[in-house]
């Protein structure tokens, strides 16, 4: 064989860096404590950190570059190309050229310079917790290069990696258009959508013969979508579009595929005429044979994606190797040469790296791998996979010993004693009902008996309020055994008292305690379960500043005392008001950590969803009669092809009345969704039988609240009348208003009033102001529909 190492490329790599460098350097300039010179220093400093980061850790063939952006990739394409919504469009010098101002007004409603205006819709990218700003189109939309960072980026990535080594990173056109929303287009795959490939064509062409002018060898557009159900006109939209992309002869083309199976639109990808493709062979390996089988007879290059890009284990580097022999030395007799291998996705979903944690057990972490030790895997893969071909003079002498050290912490996490718990395994096995022995008629006649709420347009919040410096800080150092346990509970209980006394002036109807004591809605949770792990610095990007640090379930869950009563019930000792208890479901609290991979998603959220039911009972029983399990990660988690949809979420819908159907008659259940398009599991909402949803629909106007009208939701929906994600503070006339939009299309009476989702990244001064307009709103809006009654 000619070759001692396998092609190796990445994707994409974390951007926020190692220390969230970048979430502190746009939160001090969104604040304007520093300039946009000082932000975007941080940014050149932490692009170069991480291109020679991945060239030490993987000594890859080739580096991403593009895939660094400001709040997420899709805005930073969605600028590039021209695509800015009127209210965001500036006539000032500052935006010839493109200020960066503009895309934060896009993503946030408001930046430093500029006019405020309602930021655009946000929504989850794919199957995953990373959120993207959804593109805003129209049937006559215009497209043009209207900036040069990306470009600069190249420039400067030639100076770190040499330019053969440089992989520009874009969002494929179909890709894009899909994702992109407009009044004029009814669906993501809404055929009219596809008349703008005409005009997106140019701009594309551009792009590449500017990276082509600058000496780039290889460019990777990301096509995701091919892993969706697309029809025969999607696809061949595919096929008209890059035939016409009138590339250099000098410039390769990848096409990225990530998160799912190909299926029926393998033809379609193999079939375009670029030089490349990519398949994520960790969410799909069975994918790998028919694609094989279908390049016998051509000459593209195949990127097998077999590093887990979305989880944090350590791979089996013995189980890729053999799937490597199969394709090069069994029944393909693929050729070596045309055999790349990388992560399965871009890495942005891991942490960044694993040497920042010191305080795990030395066991624990050695089954971990984070982004640059991914890296390191994929390097180490290179070579291994070619040791059983006669290679070894010319392969470094330390593989087999790597490969050793990969292999027994594989067999350490395999056979821990600390994973598998036979109590947990003989409860999983119990007969437990999972419906609500009343109807949900006779259940609201009960509660409205028990609580005494308005009639009309209750109001209530999701849960959390701002979490203040002060409060961060002494719960860090009660954390670190700085503070004692009687000054951190009387801190938290006068934090408390000041929520309760602040919703009860602001005139609120069903309070909340404000969640003072938590770090976060899931790590909060699974710091209190058995089977969980933690880390110090395992932050990832959830969107633009926003970072979450996903925990680890590593074992079977189970739990030692209650976790949120105590808190609870001295809220209600305070007030009158009834008092709302506030979990995270069993479905989000699976999706938002890294998951073990050992047995199947649906035993590890069931394990969780009897604890949580316990938690609810332990609630019930404490007197705490409205309690809320906040599900908003229910439509993420849905597989990415329609045929699988029906499996998991009988499993999800399952787990969640599971955790809530023992309760009584007269105890109110909430649920909480955001950021979600709801008509695809609008049945599977209903089965979930909550009493009262309260959804994000502000940034939409009501829009979403369509799929309810359609369905003709029975339970009472709170739609959120104000956008939590953006600074700007609503009035009273657009609440009412937006309240207004709502009844067009669900009864008055199952309506109640609350904000999109819950205030721990607000401040004080916003969030009173906010609320009390929206208690006036629910006034006003009373006032006229009694009057009319």
């Amino acid at each position: 064989m000619s070759i001692n190492k396998i092609f190796t490329h990445n994707l994409g790599f974390p951007r926020i860096g190692a220390r969230r460098e970048l979430k502190q350097a746009l939160e001090s300039y969104w604040s304007c404590k520093i300039d946009l010179n000082a932000l975007e220093l941080v940014g050149t400093q932490l692009r170069k950190q991480h291109w020679e980061q991945q060239l030490q850790a993987g000594q890859l063939d080739l580096i991403p570059v593009g895939d660094f952006a400001w709040y997420d990739q899709v805005l930073e394409w969605t600028t590039t190309i021209g695509c800015i919504p009127k209210r965001h469009q500036s006539d000032s010098a500052q935006d010839q050229p493109f200020h960066l101002d503009t895309l934060f007004r896009m993503a946030r409603g408001r930046a430093p310079t500029g006019q405020p205006a309602a930021a655009c819709e946000m929504t989850k990218w794919f199957d995953t917790n990373y959120h993207f700003i959804t593109p805003e189109i129209k049937l006559n939309q215009e497209f043009a290069l209207s900036r040069t960072f990306l470009f600069e980026q190249v420039k400067e990535a030639e100076q770190v990696l040499g330019i053969d080594r440089v992989k520009p990173v874009i969002i494929g056109p179909l890709t894009w258009l899909y994702l992109a929303k407009g009044e004029e287009f009814v669906g993501s795959l809404d055929s009219k959508k596809l008349t703008l490939l005409e005009k997106l064509l140019p701009v594309y062409n551009q792009v590449l013969q500017q990276f082509s002018q600058l000496g780039v060898k290889w460019t990777q557009i990301d096509e995701p979508v091919l892993c969706l159900d697309l029809n025969d006109e999607w696809r061949q939209a595919f096929q008209t579009f890059y035939q016409q992309l009138n590339q250099s002869k000098k410039l390769n083309i990848l096409i990225a595929t990530y998160f799912g199976n190909l299926l029926d639109n393998l033809k379609t990808l193999v079939n375009l005429p670029v030089e490349a493709i990519h398949i994520d062979a960790v969410r799909a390996p069975q994918q790998l044979a028919p694609v094989l089988e279908s390049l016998k007879n051509s000459s593209k290059i195949l990127s097998v994606g077999l590093i887990d890009g979305r989880n944090i284990w350590r791979s089996d580097l013995d189980a890729c190797i053999e799937t490597i022999q199969k394709v090069i030395i069994g029944e393909f007799k693929f050729d070596a040469s045309r055999l790349w291998l990388s992560p399965s996705c871009s890495l942005l979903h891991v942490p960044f790296d694993l040497k920042y944690e010191t305080k795990i057990d030395a066991e624990l972490k050695s089954w971990l791998s984070f982004a640059v030790q991914k890296l390191e895997e994929l390097s180490l893969l290179g070579y291994a996979a070619l040791l059983k071909d006669g290679c070894e003079g010319s392969i470094p002498s330390n593989i087999s010993s790597l490969l050793a050290t990969q292999r027994s912490a594989i067999e350490s996490r395999r056979n821990s004693v600390r994973i598998h718990n036979p109590q947990v395994k003989s409860r999983m096995n119990e007969s437990i009902s999972t419906d609500r022995s009343h109807p949900f008629d006779d259940r609201k006649k009960a509660q409205q008996s028990k609580f005494h709420l308005p009639k009309l347009f209750p109001t209530t919040t999701i849960g959390s309020f701002p979490q203040t410096q002060e409060i961060r800080s002494i719960r860090l150092k009660y954390k670190n055994g700085t503070v004692s346990r009687e000054l951190y509970e009387k801190f938290m209980k006068e934090e408390i008292e000041k929520v309760v006394r602040l919703q009860e002036e602001i005139g609120l109807d069903v309070l909340v305690h404000g969640e003072p004591e938590r770090n976060d809605m899931v790590e909060y949770f699974g710091e209190l379960m058995n089977g969980y792990a933690f880390t110090e610095n395992g932050w990832t990007q959830s969107f633009g500043s926003r970072c979450v640090k996903p925990p680890v379930i590593f074992g079977d869950i189970s739990l030692d005392k209650p976790m949120t009563v105590e808190w609870s019930s001295y809220a209600q000792s305070l007030t009158d008001k009834p008092m709302k208890g506030m979990l995270t479901g069993p479905v989000t609290i699976l999706n938002w950590s890294f998951v073990r991979d050992d047995q199947p998603r649906s035993e590890t959220c069931k394990q969780l969803a009897l604890v949580l039911r316990d938690e609810v009972l332990n609630l019930e029983k404490a007197g705490i009669k409205i309690i809320q399990i906040d599900e908003p990660a229910v439509r993420e988690g849905l597989p990415l092809r329609k045929s699988d949809w029906n499996t998991y979420l009988k499993w999800a819908v399952d787990c969640f009345k599971l955790t809530t159907s023992g309760v009584e008659i007269d105890t109110q259940i909430h649920t909480h969704m955001c950021y979600s398009e709801f008509n695809d599991i609008i049945d599977s909402i209903g089965a979930m039988d909550a009493d009262v949803i309260s959804i994000e629909t502000s940034r939409s106007n009501m829009e979403l609240l369509q799929a309810f009208e359609d369905f003709k939701y029975p339970n009472d929906i709170g739609p959120g009348v104000y956008d939590i994600h953006s600074p700007n503070v609503p009035n009273v006339e657009w609440m009412v208003k937006l309240i207004k939009n709502a009844i067009e299309r669900i009864p008055k009476e199952n309506i109640w009033i609350n904000p999109d989702c819950g205030l721990k990244t607000r401040g004080y001064q916003e969030v009173k102001q906010a609320l009390i307009a929206m208690v006036q709103a629910a006034q006003q809006l009373r006032t006229e529909f009694e009057t009319c009654q």
